[in-house]
């Protein structure tokens, strides 16, 4: 099942590959910072009609070394048939690109990460033929969020943290770091990294604290109904009651006060922008309101 928490775990490679960062030194290779890394096609789809997509796929060219591919999946749970699967994108991706593959696993709780390690063995008798071994991004190998200038530091690879270990009994005081830690930001920052989190933690119990922790206005993520969406929905709603009135009071036309409470209470911008309309137009008040 595809959540938002499944969608930012790995989304944020593609647009903030620092995270990378543990995989990197576990494995010993040149830091993410100092090599060139594109998104390619997740689409691992054959011309028989059985769809296959890898979460997000990475094409690495490090400062030294040989260019590698990273895919990067997403998982939430132990699930069925899934080391097939993992193979299978290793083996195509290798094939269609000619490069070798690091399969990475993202994972929020240590069963998951302990299962998603493998060996996913492909073996006829005592003869293995395959074996896929992911590379676990979890909550043993991603480092804890420990003070708020690693908020400011390293905003994305706090923001990726404060996901993996959501599951964890200290949470809360994580959020509350992060949440601290962004008051450094300018306001678009903030925003941006505070969306990412609440987007990211869609599916999780923390997701109410972290919308307490979150005091800005914006909107990163339409369609999501984030704090910021809802506050800056609410925001336009407001704006345009006051058109409203504004015209009516110009027009010379009277707002009775349980007509100015009706108005300013609506939430609804279609309502709204259907009422300004009629305020430009109509002889009472009353004419806001006709066929509702």
């Amino acid at each position: 099942m595809v959540t938002s928490t499944h969608e930012t775990s790995h989304r944020i490679f593609q647009d903030h590959p620092e995270v990378l960062t543990p995989a990197f030194e576990a494995l010993d290779l040149p830091p993410p910072a100092k090599a060139i890394i594109e998104a390619l096609t997740p689409d691992a789809t054959e011309i028989k009609p059985l769809e296959r997509r890898v979460d997000t796929v990475l094409k690495v060219e490090p400062s030294e070394g040989d260019s590698f591919l990273i895919a990067v999946e997403a998982q939430t749970a132990r699930t069925r048939g899934k080391g097939s699967s993992w193979s299978y994108y290793v083996a195509y991706l290798r094939a269609k690109f000619d490069l070798p593959v690091l399969l990475v696993a993202v994972c929020r709780d240590r069963p998951t990460a302990s299962w998603a390690a493998g060996p996913f063995e492909c073996r006829v008798g005592s003869w293995t033929t395959q074996a896929t071994r992911p590379f676990v991004l979890g909550p043993d190998n991603v480092p804890l969020i420990t003070d708020e200038s690693m908020v400011a530091r390293e905003p994305a690879m706090a923001t990726f943290s404060a996901i993996v270990h959501s599951g964890s009994e200290d949470a809360p005081a994580i959020l509350g770091m992060v949440a601290r830690g962004m008051r450094s930001f300018d306001k678009a920052t903030a925003k941006y990294w505070c969306e990412w989190l609440e987007v990211g933690l869609e599916d999780t119990p923390v997701r109410e604290t972290w919308r307490e922790l979150e005091k800005m206005v914006a909107t990163y993520f339409p369609g999501r109904g984030t704090l910021f969406e809802e506050t800056y929905l609410e925001g336009k709603a407001e704006g345009k009651a006051e058109s409203i009135l504004s015209v009516l009071e110009k027009r010379g036309i009277p707002v009775p006060e349980d007509t100015r409470d009706r108005i300013t209470s609506c939430t609804d911008l279609d309502t709204l922008t259907l009422w300004f309309d009629r305020s430009l137009t109509a002889t009472t008040v009353e004419g806001l309101f006709a066929e509702d």
